[in-house]
C-alpha cells in the first residue's frame, strides 16, 4: 500500500499558497479572527488579495462540480476588511535572531517576504526606489480595483511589526550597501514593471502610450495623461480593460478597444469586459490597427478562418 498526500484543489489552484479548507471552515464557523490569521500564516495581503486575485480557487473548487464554487475570493475581501476595521495586528514573530535582511523592493514580493522574514526574528530593513510603496499594486491596479486606503492600511500592518521602510532610496551598488548597512542577507524584489509593445506602423504619427505607462502617470499624478475625445486601446487582456477604464474616468467621451478576434477568444477575464461594457466601453471584434496617421489610426477588419486564425478582408 502506498500513502499519497495532496492538497485539495482550492489549494493546489491558490498563488499564494493558502490554506483555504482550514480558514474557510473558521469563517463557516464564525471565528472570523481565526479565519484571517490562518490567512496571515501564508499571505499578509488578504484585503488586497480579496480585490485583486483572479480566484482560480474558485474555478477548481469541488462544490463547483454539485452547483457553483464556494465564493473564497468574496471571504477573503470580508476577512480582510474586517481586520482593517477591528485594526487586529498581525500574527506574533519569533525570538530576535540578531541577524539582518535586506528587501530591495517595496512591491507584493518585497512586502512580503518582509513579513515573513520579520516573523521569523530577522531585522528587515526595505529601501524603495520610488516614491510610495506597493510597487504594481499601486502603479499597476487602477484606484477603482484597489483603494489606496486598504493598500496602505496591510502595508502600515507589516511595517509595525518593525520592518524599516527607506523610499526614494534606490541601490547601484548592492555588495556595498549590505556591506554598510551590516546585512546578513539580501532579497531582491525589484519586479517587472515592462509593458508589452505593439508594432504598430507610423505609430509615431500618433498618440501612444503603453498601458503601464497610462496607469502609473494617472496614480502618480505628474503628468496627468490628456484624456481626448476618444481614445482607441489595443489589447486582449486584463491591462487593456483596466486601460479602457482609467481613461474612461479621465474623461474621455468614447474608448474603443479593438480586437482581432472574437469575443470568445479574448483571454480577459469575463467579469472583467461585463464591468468595462457596462461603463460604456466600446468593443470592436474582429478588428485591428494597422497604422498611425496625423489624425489617429487606420484600422483593418478581420474574418476568423477554418482554424480560427484573424484573417484580413
Amino acid at each position: 500500500p502506498e500513502y499519497v498526500h495532496r492538497l485539495p484543489p482550492c489549494n493546489h489552484a491558490c498563488p499564494a499558497g493558502e490554506d483555504v479548507q482550514r480558514w474557510l471552515y473558521h469563517a463557516e464557523e464564525g471565528n472570523f479572527r481565526a479565519a484571517w490569521e490562518q490567512i496571515m500564516q501564508d499571505n499578509p495581503l488578504p484585503a488586497i488579495m480579496g480585490r485583486a486575485c483572479y480566484h482560480p480557487c474558485e474555478s477548481s473548487c469541488n462544490r463547483g462540480r454539485l452547483d457553483e464554487a464556494v465564493s473564497i475570493h468574496a471571504v477573503e475581501r470580508f476577512l480582510g476588511d474586517l481586520a482593517i476595521r477591528e485594526g487586529w495586528p498581525a500574527p506574533g514573530c519569533a525570538p530576535a535572531t540578531g541577524k539582518r535582511v535586506l528587501v530591495v523592493g517595496a512591491g507584493p514580493s518585497g512586502l512580503s517576504a518582509a513579513y515573513h522574514l520579520a516573523r521569523l526574528g530577522h531585522r528587515v530593513t526595505i529601501r524603495e526606489a520610488g516614491p510610495l510603496p506597493g510597487g504594481m499594486m499601486r502603479f499597476g491596479i487602477p484606484k477603482y480595483r484597489l483603494p489606496r486606503e486598504v493598500l496602505d492600511a496591510e502595508v502600515r500592518r507589516i511595517l509595525d511589526l518593525g520592518v524599516t521602510l527607506a523610499l526614494d532610496a534606490p541601490i547601484d551598488d548592492l555588495p556595498r550597501a549590505m556591506a554598510e548597512g551590516g546585512f546578513d542577507a539580501c532579497f531582491a524584489a525589484i519586479g517587472a514593471h515592462l509593458a508589452n509593445r505593439v508594432q504598430i506602423p507610423s505609430a509615431d504619427a500618433g498618440r501612444v502610450l503603453d498601458a503601464l505607462t497610462l496607469l502609473r502617470e494617472t496614480e502618480t499624478g505628474r503628468e496627468p495623461p490628456r484624456a481626448r475625445r476618444r481614445g482607441v486601446v489595443s489589447g486582449r487582456g486584463n491591462t487593456a480593460m483596466d486601460a479602457a477604464r482609467t481613461a474612461k474616468r479621465l474623461g474621455a467621451e468614447e474608448t474603443v478597444i479593438v480586437y482581432r478576434r472574437a469575443r470568445e477568444q479574448m483571454p480577459a477575464h469575463a467579469f472583467e469586459l461585463e464591468e468595462a461594457l457596462e461603463e460604456g466601453v466600446v468593443v470592436r471584434w474582429l478588428t485591428t490597427i494597422t497604422g498611425g496617421t496625423a489624425d489617429g489610426f487606420q484600422v483593418e477588419r478581420m474574418r476568423l478562418d477554418e482554424q480560427g486564425w484573424p484573417q484580413p478582408t
